[in-house]
């Protein structure tokens, strides 16, 4: 193995964990971590030693390699989006059970913690004594950081394949979608987000804060060749009309409202026409599964009514791939312990029901 390679894979040793572990517990959701583990590994001990085995198989595995970002920290509403990665890999392996990726493995999450460049150097050398034993390391320890350097790496390493990621709040999107498209650039390649969401996500700040899940999409915008390769889908939920966003951002919306009046299909030749002229290479879609109705997708922060339907978004990510590779991906906002109709159980098993069904579809989309 290349020496570059080998350092990345050291460096991931030490800031991801394996699939499902995340979210940093003891006890608490020991079964369900188990029994992920013993569906990918065959096993539920010694699992460290595993993954790091399944690395060798990297360099000639499937394009689609599954993310986690167990962190919560960029939301604001209602929290447990950190739970979406175990959740959703559990959905994955029982309803999808031959869809074909690679897991690398969750980012190392401390929970209270955001970006790096919020904190000082005693909590950065606090932080690195505490998940590398080494204060001196240069290593990052904020979620949104550790996902960002890492994929600037294996972007570098591996530049034809794709990360699925999966949250994790949407602030996560931010630290997936920075290193992509600084990659497709240096690769000469012109590519477009579409990004599914009941919210645009086009704040400056919230709270003083500039990386959140109210603002992600802000502050990748200079990186994509041109503003309106930012296009968003099921927007609903704003406190400004849709000429706002698309005058000040540049940017390109269709809400959901209009899905609902013209109907999908005149929503997909829109996209289909914009994006013709462009010379568009490829697609990264960025799933906030509030886009979806809540009456189907409800087990999330910010829940909204008159949505999109499963089917809808379904049809414009499968139409939009007939004519674009989508070779990044990502689903945001899954929060189990969470549900805004009172159904308890069943609404989290219809919302999760819906997250695999998209992201299944989309894995096979990076796959293609």
């Amino acid at each position: 193995m290349a020496d570059s390679k080998t350092a990345f894979f050291e460096n991931i040793k030490q800031t991801l964990c394996p699939p499902g572990n995340g979210v940093f517990t003891v006890n608490t959701a020991k079964e369900r971590k188990e029994a992920l583990h013993y569906s990918l590994f065959g096993q539920t001990q010694d699992i460290d030693s595993l993954w790091h085995q399944s690395f060798e198989k990297l360099p000639t595995a499937c394009n689609a390699v599954v993310l986690g970002v167990a962190s919560d920290c960029g939301g604001g509403i209602l929290r447990g989006a950190n739970w979406g990665p175990l959740f959703l890999r559990s959905t994955l392996l029982e309803q999808h059970p031959n869809l074909s990726s690679f897991d690398l493995g969750d980012v190392r999450v401390i929970p209270h913690l955001l970006h790096d460049k919020y904190l000082n150097e005693s909590t950065l050398s606090n932080c690195r004594k505490a998940l590398y034993q080494n204060p001196e390391s240069s290593l990052p320890v904020s979620p949104l950081s550790i996902t960002e350097e890492t994929l600037h790496e294996f972007y570098r390493e591996f530049p034809e394949k794709g990360i699925f990621g999966i949250g994790g709040d949407h602030s996560i999107s931010y630290a997936l979608t920075k290193p992509y498209l600084m990659a497709k650039k240096a690769q000469g390649k012109r590519v477009a987000i579409i990004h599914f969401d009941a919210h645009t996500d086009l704040l400056h700040e919230r709270l003083g804060i500039d990386l959140c899940f109210g603002s992600w999409c802000t502050h990748i915008l200079d990186d994509l060749h041109e503003p309106h390769h930012l296009i968003q889908v099921g927007i609903r939920s704003s406190g400004k009309p849709k000429s706002h966003w698309e005058d000040t951002f540049g940017v390109k919306q269709h809400w959901a409202h209009e899905v609902r009046e013209q109907g999908v299909d005149a929503i997909i030749e829109k996209i289909k026409a914009q994006l013709a002229p462009e010379a568009i290479d490829e697609l990264y879609v960025s799933f906030d599964i509030d886009a979806i109705d809540q009456e189907f997708a409800s087990a999330t922060g910010t829940p909204e009514p008159d949505g999109l339907y499963p089917d809808e978004a379904e049809k414009i990510i499968t139409e939009l791939g007939k004519l674009y590779p989508i070779t990044g991906a990502d689903m945001m906002e899954l929060a189990p312990f969470t549900d805004s109709t009172g159904r308890g159980q069943e609404a989290v098993a219809k919302t999760f029901k819906v997250a695999g069904d998209l992201s299944a579809l989309m894995i096979n989309e990076m796959n293609k």
